[in-house]
């Protein structure tokens, strides 16, 4: 078993976590306090207790406190100070990458006003790599920069009261399938990523789909990622967590997804419901086998899972992120919401070591795998220059904590 004190010690990169998910609860209470928010509890303690709780009954149990999360994240102030202590306390955790994903639709009413949140977001992201870079560990110790980018979502369905944006929407389109309108939706968001990035150079480097996804193809959102793919903006897609394999190849087929979110049912055959594929067994193989041999990452995060896939029983020795790594596949551990999951990166990567029983060239695998995988803000040959980077300081903590256990890097 790989000591906690190395998976500390070690540089790690988070590519899956969502910026209304991962706020500190104390920041969550000064803002509702300043903007009038109500919530069920002014305390810490109480909204633990009621909302932010450490095991959830059901997934919309677990979705309740983003109500309370976005309510107060509708201010472009807010907006930065969240990502900025965001990005703090994954510093703090040896994250040296991180990407912060949000829907800026649900927090603002307009695409000019996307693009204005995303600048927020980024400007709070660099303050907190400003601040890292004249920190001693950087000047001292050689310690690696801390770099980041934004993935901006749309949504999978929407409806009144998810947000101002959704409510205007639909009453400028009246009587439009529903399926037109989130496309309408899932379009303007990407074109406000591209405005954020090519106008105002904000790292907004990938396209995320998220929310409900049985029922809601993520095929209803093609011509937001073609827009995305005609801008190189890097693809990623939730799917495979509430649906099964099709879900999955949609997302690689249709919308050129580079990473998949989640993709916990992957290895669920019985899910298959189109009575074209005969052979779901075999089919499922062969994509498993595709994602492998092409190098889709698979952005895997264990907690939330835990938390809202009934099927895994709370028991990591469900997920079938083992049967991932003995396929081959490219996995990035990642925190999803360190607010409504209680964790934090060093959590996540021990729950899978632990599961998985992973010595510790096998864990360095893991680790490099996310810095591989990432949408990384710079050209190619600068991102090789930093996954070195990280792989050096890899070795060097590992050489550390050998010096420090008499050759007893792990445990």
């Amino acid at each position: 078993m790989l000591s906690r004190e190395l998976i500390c010690a070690v540089p790690k990169s988070d590519l899956h976590a969502h910026l209304d998910g991962s706020m500190r609860t104390t920041t969550l209470i000064e803002l509702a306090r300043e903007q009038g928010v109500v919530l069920p509890s002014y305390e810490v303690s109480g909204l633990t207790e009621q909302v932010f709780k450490p095991v959830y009954k059901n997934l919309p149990e677990y979705l309740l406190g983003f109500d309370y999360t976005c309510a107060v994240l509708r201010k472009f102030d807010a907006m930065e100070r969240v990502a900025c202590e965001m990005a703090e306390d994954a510093i703090s955790q040896g994250v040296r990458y991180l990407e912060v994903r949000f829907a800026p639709q649900r927090l603002v009413d307009s695409g000019e006003a996307c693009v204005r949140a995303l600048q927020a977001v980024g400007d709070g992201l660099t303050r907190a790599a400003r601040q890292h870079a004249l920190s001693s560990s950087v000047r001292l110790d050689g310690d690696i920069p801390f770099e980041w980018s934004i993935i901006c979502c749309a949504m999978r369905n929407f409806g009144r009261g998810m947000g101002t944006y959704y409510d205007r929407l639909l009453d400028v389109l009246p009587g439009m399938d529903h399926k037109a309108v989130v496309s309408v939706a899932s379009l303007e968001a990407v074109r406000a990523a591209v405005v954020a990035r090519e106008r105002h150079g904000v790292p907004v480097m990938g396209f995320d789909l998220a929310g409900e996804e049985a029922g809601y193809r993520a095929g209803h959102h093609t011509a937001a990622y073609e827009e995305a793919h005609r801008h190189f903006i890097r693809k990623t897609v939730h799917a495979g967590e509430a649906y099964g394999p099709e879900s999955i190849y949609e997302a690689i087929t249709r919308c050129h997804a580079e990473r998949i979110g989640h993709g916990t049912f992957l290895f669920a055959p019985e899910r298959i419901q189109d009575p074209a594929i005969a052979d779901k067994v075999g089919f499922t193989d062969a994509l498993a086998d595709y994602i492998a041999t092409m190098r889709v990452t698979i952005e895997v995060c264990p907690t939330s899972n835990l938390q809202t896939i009934p099927e895994l029983a709370g028991d990591m020795r469900n997920h079938p992120v083992k049967k991932m790594l003995r396929y081959g596949m490219a996995v990035a551990v990642a925190t999803d919401n360190t607010l409504v999951s209680h964790t934090d990166i060093n959590r996540e990567l021990a729950l899978v070591s632990d599961a998985c029983e992973l010595d510790l060239a096998a864990f360095k695998r893991l680790v490099l795998a996310g810095f591989k995988g990432a949408f990384y803000p710079g050209r190619y040959a600068e991102k090789r220059a930093f996954v070195r980077r990280a792989a050096e300081r890899f070795e060097r903590a590992v050489a550390r904590s050998d010096g420090d256990s008499n050759g007893g890097g792990v445990s």
